[in-house]
């Protein structure tokens, strides 16, 4: 390998677009985000295969595919693996490893190939202090406009928390069609925060309760009801 493709390069943030790149992987080749378009993807990176920590994981993302479907979201998965070492884990996988009520699981989503650590490197997902050869557990949230919307990381030591993944593409879809904010923890079918008033007479007229259905502990700090139905109704793909 040269120097060029293995030197991490500077993380993407929130707010950019996605980097583009095409990719051989377990389904084909892939243009990304541009096959995408539309779609909000989960695309995200594990250490190696034929590990432990990452195989409860994948098994755990393929048998929740169809429910982060629902929400039109996409699983793109990567680590610096190739094709044919992906292809026989996901095989083992499938084949013989049990973890918890979870057997008999395929893997459907796309696993890259990133031998080369380009993809890796361009998305900030190799960190020399914790694994010069191994990408950490990076998740990009990537809406459907190809913007980077939220970045977790996790170290290899650490499997992810899959309940908090599926919230955040709940919670992002829900800020976006009724323009609120999420409070801590918020789950669908808790209240929301409506966004602070730009001006003082927005303000004091909300503190007096002019605006129906909102609550004020301060001219700062405003909730309203947002029923889980109507949570669901709105961000689910039809």
């Amino acid at each position: 390998m040269t120097e060029e493709t293995v030197t991490p390069m500077a993380m993407p943030r929130i707010g950019d677009v996605a980097p583009s790149f095409t990719a051989k992987t377990t389904q084909g080749d892939i243009n990304f985000p541009e096959d995408y378009a539309g779609k909000w993807v989960i695309l995200f990176s594990h250490p190696a295969d034929f590990t432990p920590v990452c195989t409860s994981e994948f098994m755990t993302f393929a048998t929740m595919a169809e429910e982060f479907k629902k929400y039109n979201t996409e699983l793109v998965g990567l680590s610096v693996d190739g094709l044919y070492s992906h292809i026989a884990w996901l095989r083992t996988i499938q084949e013989k490893i049990t973890f918890r009520d979870m057997k008999n699981v395929e893997v459907t989503f796309p696993l890259i190939d990133d031998v080369s650590m380009n993809v890796a490197s361009k998305y900030g997902m190799i960190m020399p202090g914790e694994a010069e050869t191994q990408a950490v557990r990076a998740v990009f949230f990537i809406d459907p406009n190809a913007k980077i919307r939220t970045i977790i990381y996790y170290p290899l030591s650490l499997g992810r928390n899959f309940d908090e993944l599926l919230r955040v593409v709940k919670g992002l879809q829900t800020a976006d069609a009724f323009d609120v904010a999420l409070p801590a923890d918020w789950r669908p079918g808790e209240r929301v925060i409506v966004p602070t008033p730009g001006s003082c007479g927005t303000a004091k007229e909300r503190m007096e309760g002019a605006e129906e259905g909102v609550e004020c502990v301060d001219w700062f700090f405003c909730l309203k009801e947002l029923p889980e139905g109507q949570v669901e109704e709105s961000i689910q793909k039809k």
